[in-house]
């Protein structure tokens, strides 16, 4: 990095910031770090839904808070991205809280109410589409329409490696996150004439304490076949794709625009 402070002065979004052991968690922690002002978008009903549980909101913005440089703002609300006015809320709730916004990290995902092509309906499909991809799309339009064309426009989307490999059992959930990959192209391609850099981290399997025993989603057979296929020998961390999100948001980033990026530490899919 240039500058251990780079992104003073400027404002990101960061959703899906409700555990300490999540992505955005550890992407809010590495843009505080670089100097950056936060707002954090949370929904922790959510979680606390989930066999990993919820953290305690004001835990997790505090622990974040901690590594903020002097003069950074940190801002953060509980939006339900389902609604079909929830991402117009986000960016109305972090402009009315923080000003001008620099930058969106969309980290927010559905988990569960899963299964296979033959186990799911359309209630599965509505409900993960509803969250992972349109939340995602219109939260980018409205970030767009409040930008300035001043430098340092950046927007990350999330996906999970569907367009590298199957998830059979996860049909929902993939559909709505290869939209995603599927569109960063284009997308990339009407945001750039305004300034915004727009790319798409895959971040592989990472635990953020789906993976462990105690508290995954899964049989633990699974947990042993998805870590062997990992060639050095650990699951990701979510620190691990944070580094590579903190990089795109940064000037060093400046030149990558549409590219889906994985992150996954050799993941061998065969």
């Amino acid at each position: 990095m240039e500058s251990t402070h780079q992104l003073s002065g400027r404002t990101v979004v960061v959703t899906g910031v409700s555990r300490r052991r999540g992505i955005g968690f550890a992407v809010a922690s590495r843009l505080a770090d670089m100097g950056a002002s936060l707002y954090l978008h949370h929904y922790s009903r959510h979680d606390s839904e989930q066999p990993w549980g919820a953290d305690r909101i004001e835990d997790v913005v505090d622990a974040v808070r901690r590594r903020q440089v002097p003069g950074a703002s940190l801002a953060h609300g509980s939006i339900d991205l389902s609604n079909p006015d929830g991402a117009e809320q986000l960016i109305r709730e972090a402009r009315a809280a923080s000003g001008h916004l620099d930058g969106l990290v969309c980290n927010h995902a559905r988990s569960g109410s899963d299964g296979r092509l033959g186990e799911i309906s359309w209630r599965e499909l509505d409900a993960h589409w509803q969250v992972n991809a349109r939340s995602t799309l219109l939260a980018t339009k409205y970030f767009a329409e409040q930008h300035d064309g001043r430098e340092g426009g950046r927007v990350i989307w999330m996906t999970s490696g569907q367009h590298a490999g199957p998830m059979p059992t996860e049909i929902a959930y993939a559909a709505s996150k290869a939209v995603l990959a599927g569109l960063t192209a284009s997308v990339a391609d009407d945001l750039v004439e305004q300034g915004i850099l727009l790319n798409t981290v895959n971040p592989g399997p990472v635990n953020t304490g789906y993976l462990d025993a105690a508290t995954a989603d899964r049989s633990p057979e699974i947990l042993d076949a998805v870590l062997a296929h990992f060639p050095g020998g650990r699951f990701g961390e979510p620190d691990d794709p944070a580094r590579l999100i903190a990089w795109l948001v940064s000037d060093e980033g400046r030149w990558m625009v549409g590219q889906v990026l994985s992150s996954e530490g050799g993941f061998r899919r065969w």
